[in-house]
């Protein structure tokens, strides 16, 4: 049975929300999302461990860590990992945690190497292109699993 944490995982350089290309990212800070997600989570009945590195082999740890403590499911905005990192597509399909790959922005209208993702290829589902609300979003979705 899992309990009712969910693993928020964000890679490379989120840490710099709210001052990287806020155009594209918003204004808002990390500190700033993760706080309304932890006060979004209490109200569902769930438990939000936030994490985030710029390295790869931390984001894969933890989602191992996810998958052996239970957790019901995991968040992962992979950043730039998302278009390279095949140790983390692999890392998904390695665990039974539903993963929900997360982005700020549409990657589909951005940068042509955006367009593929080794983390969408292996998670549950992709929510894109709501900025902050993307998360909230799939909040919600784990709510519902």
């Amino acid at each position: 049975m899992t309990d009712s944490t969910v693993y928020v995982l964000n890679g490379p350089n989120i840490n710099l929300l709210g001052i990287r290309e806020p155009h594209i990212y918003g204004h808002e800070t990390l500190a700033d999302i993760n706080e309304r997600l932890v006060a979004h989570g209490e109200t569902l009945g769930l438990t939000i461990k936030a994490l985030q590195s710029n390295h790869e082999g931390a984001l894969i740890d933890w989602l191992h860590e996810a998958n052996a403590t239970g957790a019901k499911a995991v968040i992962l905005n992979g950043g730039a990992y998302t278009h390279t990192s095949v140790a983390i597509h692999d890392a998904i399909k390695g665990i039974t945690v539903p993963v929900i790959e997360v982005h700020l922005s549409n990657p589909h209208k951005r940068e042509e190497f955006r367009h593929k993702s080794y983390i969408g290829m292996a998670a549950m589902a992709t929510i894109a292109g709501f900025g902050a609300r993307s998360y909230t979003l799939a909040i919600d979705a784990v709510a519902a699993l």
